[in-house]
C-alpha cells in the first residue's frame, strides 16, 4: 500500500486494485508467500475519509455496508497461499480489515491499532465486525468499536489482533526471515492446512468439511511432498518440495 504522505490512507482508486492484482499473484507459481505492507513507516490509516462514503457504498444494495473495502478484504481471504500482514505503525480502520483478511499479523513495537467507526458516525463493514469478533471476542470488539480508542503492539497481542510483537531494530529482517520460512515449507500443507482452517471457522457443514478433507487426502497421495519431506527428515538434509497448486 503505497500512499506514505497519508499514511497509507486508501484511495477509492487503491482499493479495487487488491481484486485486480491478487488472482495474478495467485496463477503465478514463484510466488509462495503474500507479505502485505505499507510504504514507509505505517500499515495504512484506512479509508481516505475524504471519499468514504464513496469507497463503502455497494452498488448492489444501495447501502453503504463495505463496498470496495469488503471486495478487496474478500480477495485477500479467499488467496490461497499464505499471507502476512507486516504491521509498522498505524493499522485503523479500513487498514484494519485488510490486516485481519491476512493468515498472520506481524507487529512491530512500534504498531498502533484503532477501529474507528464511532469517530466518524458510519457503521463498521459486517465483514470487518465479524473477524474482529472472531479474533478478539464480543466484549473486545465492543470496546474497540465503542471507544475508537488505538491500542498498542502488545494491546493488540493480547487481544488476538496480532501473532507476534518483533522489534522494531530487526522487524523488517525478521518479518523477511519468516516469509522464506513459509516459502521453504510445503505448499501443499500450507495451502490445504489453509482451506480447512478457513472451512472450519467458516462453520461449513459437515458434509462440505468432509468432501474438502478427502480432497486434499486424494492430493497427497498424488503429491511427491510427503516422500520428499520425510526422505529429508530422514537424511537430516533440507527439503525440496515440488507441489505447486492443486488439480482441478
Amino acid at each position: 500500500m503505497d500512499n506514505p504522505s497519508m499514511r497509507n490512507a486508501l484511495t477509492a482508486g487503491m482499493w479495487p486494485q487488491f481484486a485486480e492484482l491478487l488472482p495474478r499473484l495467485e496463477d503465478d507459481d514463484s510466488v509462495k508467500v503474500l507479505v502485505v505492507r505499507g510504504a514507509g513507516t505505517h500499515f495504512s490509516a484506512g479509508a481516505d475519509i475524504a471519499s468514504v462514503q464513496q469507497i463503502l457504498h455497494d452498488p448492489a444494495t444501495g447501502q453503504r455496508d463495505g463496498g470496495d473495502i469488503t471486495v478487496a478484504e474478500s480477495a485477500l481471504a479467499r488467496f490461497r497461499k499464505p499471507t502476512v500482514a507486516a504491521i509498522d505503525g498505524y493499522c485503523v480502520g479500513g487498514g484494519w480489515q485488510i490486516a485481519g483478511a491476512c493468515d498472520i499479523r506481524l507487529a512491530s513495537e512500534n504498531a498502533v491499532f484503532g477501529i474507528t467507526p464511532a469517530k466518524i458516525g458510519i457503521v463498521y463493514p459486517l465483514s470487518g465486525i465479524r473477524k474482529l469478533v472472531e479474533l478478539a471476542g464480543p466484549a473486545a470488539a465492543k470496546y474497540l468499536l465503542f471507544s475508537g480508542d488505538m491500542v498498542n503492539a502488545v494491546e493488540a497481542r493480547r487481544l488476538g489482533l496480532a501473532m507476534k510483537v518483533l522489534p522494531i531494530d530487526t522487524f523488517w529482517d525478521d518479518v523477511r526471515a519468516f516469509a522464506l520460512l513459509l516459502a521453504g515449507r510445503s505448499q501443499f500443507s500450507i495451502q490445504s492446512q489453509k482451506d480447512l482452517v478457513d472451512a472450519i471457522s467458516a462453520h461449513v457443514p459437515e458434509a462440505e468439511l468432509a468432501e474438502r478433507n478427502s480432497y486434499w487426502q486424494r492430493e497427497m497421495a498424488a503429491s511427491a511432498d510427503p516422500r520428499i519431506g520425510v526422505a529429508a527428515f530422514l537424511a537430516k538434509e533440507t527439503p525440496r518440495f515440488t507441489w505447486l497448486r492443486p488439480t482441478k
